[in-house]
């Protein structure tokens, strides 16, 4: 029996790709400044908390767990309900995080902003991706792919001046609240953005996906690929200005502007890549998975 498979041939015009690269790009953008919203405020936190940088560490510790543990929960959801409903819903639930924090600013309402965050920046790779990979033309996946990820630079590019100038010359429960605020317009930005078929997938199929046809050699090197850029960068991102400024002595103001240059040179780097991946068709060979059979019984 056949399986209950529609498939939109046409496509969505040039002109839906646009505007649906420019939202998800948006809510990418959002991801990333709400991973960088807390390192900027540290050495404001220090000093309104009473506690030590390690202290604060643990809030990033708890993102990031909390984080790393849901994407793959997270991704089974995405196929099951459609990926802009899960991805509105971790937008919301990344604002309100920071929201809540700038009205309960404790240790404890950091902790628990750094778990709420953390669950609520799950949601951005599993959704986005699964958007971009349905709705845009293959032939240009390299540029929609390049945008995304240079709006996620982007965004966690202007979050430490943002966050830090904002903190300065205000408050950090004003700086926390304005975070909030840019994550619920983007919020409502893919809520009004038709990605509609962007269907759950397995839907009334009866089909289920295997492991083994999950776990890929190509899905395992691209994972230690990006384990290793995560570890290179992410102590640079979290921890860069407060070594510069307990460690060098370097003013909090331009060790907010040395992680923005780095941050920038980076999504430069990011957009000239993906225009050179449209341009070339070169694919690296990777060694496909034996398995051994299995013995039989006499």
């Amino acid at each position: 029996m056949a399986a209950d498979i529609s498939v939109d041939t046409a496509g969505p015009s040039a002109s839906s790709q646009s505007r649906i690269l420019a939202s998800i790009s948006f809510a990418h953008l959002v991801s990333h400044l709400h991973i960088l919203v807390l390192p900027p405020l540290f050495p404001f936190l220090k000093t309104l908390l009473d506690v030590s940088y390690i202290d604060l560490g643990l809030a990033l510790t708890a993102f990031g767990l909390v984080s790393g543990v849901t994407q793959a929960p997270v991704g089974a959801l995405v196929d099951r309900y459609g990926a802009r409903a899960i991805l509105v819903a971790g937008l919301v639930l990344g604002s309100f995080s920071f929201i809540g924090l700038s009205l309960w600013l404790t240790y404890a309402g950091l902790i628990a902003c750094g778990v709420s965050a953390g669950l609520a920046n799950s949601v951005y790779h599993p959704a986005n991706y699964a958007i971009l990979s349905d709705k845009m033309d293959p032939g240009r996946m390299g540029h929609a792919f390049s945008v995304h990820t240079f709006a996620g630079y982007l965004g966690g590019d202007i979050a430490p001046a943002t966050m830090y100038f904002v903190a300065a010359h205000s408050s950090v429960s004003v700086a926390l609240s304005t975070a909030g605020t840019v994550g619920l317009a983007a919020a409502a930005l893919v809520a009004m953005t038709d990605v509609s078929s962007s269907k759950p997938r397995n839907s009334g199929s009866g089909q289920s996906t295997s492991l083994r046809a999950i776990v890929t050699p190509a899905l395992i090197s691209l994972t230690a690929f990006f384990t290793l850029i995560g570890l290179s960068t992410g102590g640079v991102n979290s921890f860069g200005i407060a070594a510069l400024v307990t460690g060098y002595g370097v003013s909090a103001a331009s060790a907010n502007i040395a992680l923005t240059v780095f941050l920038g040179a980076s999504a430069l780097g990011v957009l000239f890549g993906g225009r050179l991946v449209d341009r070339t068709d070169v694919m690296v060979p990777l060694p496909r998975l034996v398995l051994p059979p299995t013995p039989r019984r006499c």
